[in-house]
């Protein structure tokens, strides 16, 4: 087994073979933090939160001020419905890099699904004064707000969010050409969060099942990858 293959297995999503594949070079390799890195992400995308754990603190004690590192076993906490701990990482992260509007971003989406609203708001807005071009956090800010009930601000959020990523909508008072189905672009919805309790476990696969919905359509989610891809992808973003 080689570490090139397990990454191949990973990004296929063949999960299983590619955890034996790391189990392999961690058993003559241990405390090699790639190694531990993606078996975490692996454990994690396989639901198995509490050994992920394991690996994500063992590399925060080989290198305490990784931010990614940070981030990513805040991910495992909340899956775990360990959310205080779970923020209280993404916190740390954005005090140890502030200038990266990715800590933000993150933050804003864990508080999201928490019930800040203002608090996720607040933090996409600091994503947003740090990247102004980034259209995600505009998209994401404008469904807290319509969340809300501010559809007025909601939609400057998401026209805003058009305009970066070149989304141009047809007139209302234009009528498609003869022969073909008309255009509209689909409204972006919120996933319902009423039904997930903060403090019980948040099993992996409803976190899936959450992320799908997080945008109406593909454009508009433009690979939500600022939180969700960058840890699970196997790719160096």
């Amino acid at each position: 087994m080689s570490f090139e293959k397990g990454l191949a297995l990973y990004k296929e999503g063949k999960f299983e073979e590619a955890l034996l594949c790391f189990d392999e070079l961690i058993s003559v390799q241990a405390g090699q933090a790639e190694l531990h890195l993606y078996r975490g992400r692996i454990l994690t995308r396989m639901g198995k939160g509490d050994l992920a754990l394991a690996d994500f603190d063992l590399l925060v004690s080989i290198e305490p001020y990784n931010t990614d590192y940070i981030s990513d076993r805040g991910v495992v906490l909340h899956l775990l419905g360990r959310n205080e701990e779970a923020l209280n990482e993404l916190d740390r992260a954005a005090n140890l890099d502030p200038k990266n509007p990715y800590r933000y971003s993150s933050r804003a989406f864990l508080k999201d699904r928490l019930g800040d609203f203002n608090g996720a708001i607040e933090d996409y807005g600091k994503a947003i004064e740090l990247d102004p071009e980034d259209a995600i956090a505009y998209n994401n800010r404008g469904l807290i707000e319509e969340k809300m009930g501010n559809i007025a601000r909601a939609k400057k959020s998401f026209e805003k969010a058009d305009d970066l990523i070149g989304y141009k909508s047809q007139p209302t008072n234009s009528l498609p050409p003869v022969g073909k189905a008309e255009s509209k672009k689909p409204s972006p919805k919120m996933p319902d969060f009423s039904q997930t309790n903060p403090t019980s476990e948040v099993s992996s696969k409803h976190f899936w099942e959450t992320l799908k919905g997080v945008f109406g359509d593909s454009e508009t989610r433009k690979e939500f990858g600022l939180f969700i891809k960058r840890f699970f992808s196997g790719k160096k973003l």
